[in-house]
């Protein structure tokens, strides 16, 4: 590891040079590999260095698909940065790897304040066995039901947050004849199919591993998802259908949709909407005008509950890599804490408003917070804002089970098993129990190689 004599005392500010003409270097990584976002890094960087006399912050965007690798590089040459920022699944499997810092990095938690994180958002970093955390929980985004308040109010129907509600309102708003439909759920083989499918999944305790390892996918439990599944997709507009279908939402043709938080912009901007507001990507659509109402009228179902709360995202947060400095790991450990600061907190949450939600509730929580740039939150409201980003207390992944990674399951992703799965279910129309054998049987595969 790097070695550095510089000796630091604790300022009130953080951390300070005492008595030497050379600075101690903190290495982070960043996934923010965007110019714009970098140049807003480089900046809180550059007022941290300016309160912290003798400590440089090189900040290194790397792009998140060449992490795990160029992680090994470094680990294999003894030059691991300070600290990194990255998705919970990639912490937890460095921390197995021996190489993150977890004490330095729950001394960092507790110094914050475990109380003020989201729930679920600690326990998707947390070791349970060792009582630690491999990463402080810093952004992410929420996956789940957006829907037409009005629409709901106006029929006397509660939102849609369980199983039994969700195909009650998908049932009361299908009306393909007049060209509107219930719900949009993934039944194309891709990526967002797997994440709509894994949020119904989760609500129903029905998992890919158990806490041992054991493949668990074939269940009763995961039967009844399939099933449930293939019954909404018949209120779902016709075809194989994915993400783009959010169209028939915001030309007013949709009741409920799942989609990230990453939509809340196209909803409340015209500019934002207007790919979706034409002709060209569905034939039954003929296009719409800019609803400016839509933003107000809609609402987020963050969680489903059928025997558990679920809610579906991605967590990334910042670990502290194992260093024999303690100079480099404490100024470290204070470069986190600035970061976790408000304005730094909101600056950051700010870059990508609805697709960086800040993980301390207290600020997300904030006037401050609120106000981006673009205007976006305001039109939602706080208290609806809140509802969204409450979503981090029942965040699942089907990879993280007790506490304990299975990299397996991000090998199950990459192949597609569980989409292809739904399609033949769906699309194909193949029956629950023939489409769970074949997923099982190629999920064995994949776990053998």
């Amino acid at each position: 590891m790097k070695q550095n004599t510089l000796t630091l005392g604790l300022a009130a500010a953080g951390l300070a040079l005492s008595g030497s003409a050379y600075a101690t270097t903190v290495e982070y990584w960043t996934t923010q590999t965007q110019s714009d976002r970098m140049q807003t890094i480089e900046v809180m960087a550059d007022v941290f260095e300016a309160l912290n006399p003798g400590i440089d912050i090189k900040v290194v965007a790397v792009d998140e698909n060449d992490v795990p690798k160029q992680m090994a590089a470094a680990a294999a040459s003894n030059t691991l940065p300070d600290m990194i920022e990255v998705g919970s699944n990639l912490s937890l499997a460095f921390a197995k790897q021996g190489i993150v810092d977890m004490g330095a990095t729950t001394d960092v938690v507790n110094q914050l304040g475990k109380d003020r994180f989201y729930t679920g958002a600690l326990k998707m970093v947390e070791d349970p066995a060792k009582n630690e955390f491999v990463a402080v929980p810093y952004r992410g985004w929420v996956q789940g039901i957006w829907y037409r308040s009005d629409w709901f109010e106006k029929a006397g129907l509660e939102p849609p947050t369980t199983w039994e509600n969700i195909q009650k309102a998908a049932q009361y708003f299908y009306k393909p004849e007049e060209n509107q439909y219930g719900i949009l759920i993934g039944t194309k083989a891709d990526s967002f199919a797997e994440q709509v499918y894994t949020q119904f999944a989760l609500s129903n305790d029905a998992g890919e591993f158990d806490k041992d390892g054991n493949l668990i996918f074939n269940s009763e439990a995961q039967k009844e998802v399939l099933n449930y599944y293939k019954e909404l997709s018949k209120y779902t507009p016709p075809g194989p259908q994915t993400w783009r279908a959010r169209d028939y939402y915001l030309q007013g043709k949709l009741a409920m949709f799942f989609y990230s938080t990453y939509i809340m912009d196209d909803i409340a901007l015209a500019e934002a909407a207007a790919s979706s507001l034409g002709s060209e990507n569905f034939s039954d659509l003929k296009g719409a005008t800019f609803d400016p109402d839509l933003v107000k009228n809609t609402r987020l179902a963050p969680t489903i509950t059928h025997t558990s709360p679920s809610t579906f995202g991605t967590l990334v947060g910042f670990s502290i890599m194992k260093n024999d400095s303690k100079a480099e790991v404490d100024a470290t450990k204070a470069f986190i804490e600035y970061m976790n600061e408000k304005d730094q907190v909101v600056a950051y949450s700010h870059m990508a408003p609805g697709g960086h939600l800040p993980m301390l509730r207290d600020i997300a929580e904030t006037d401050d917070f609120l106000n981006d740039p673009k205007g976006i939150f305001k039109r939602y409201g706080k208290e609806s804002i809140k509802e969204i980003i409450a979503g981090f207390d029942n965040i699942k992944t089907f990879s993280v089970v007790d506490g304990k990674a299975f990299p397996k399951s991000g090998e199950i992703f990459s192949k597609q098993i569980i989409p292809r799965m739904i399609y033949s279910a769906v699309i194909e129309e193949k029956g629950t129990t023939e489409s769970l054998d074949w997923a099982e049987n190629e999920m064995k595969q994949l776990i053998a190689d």
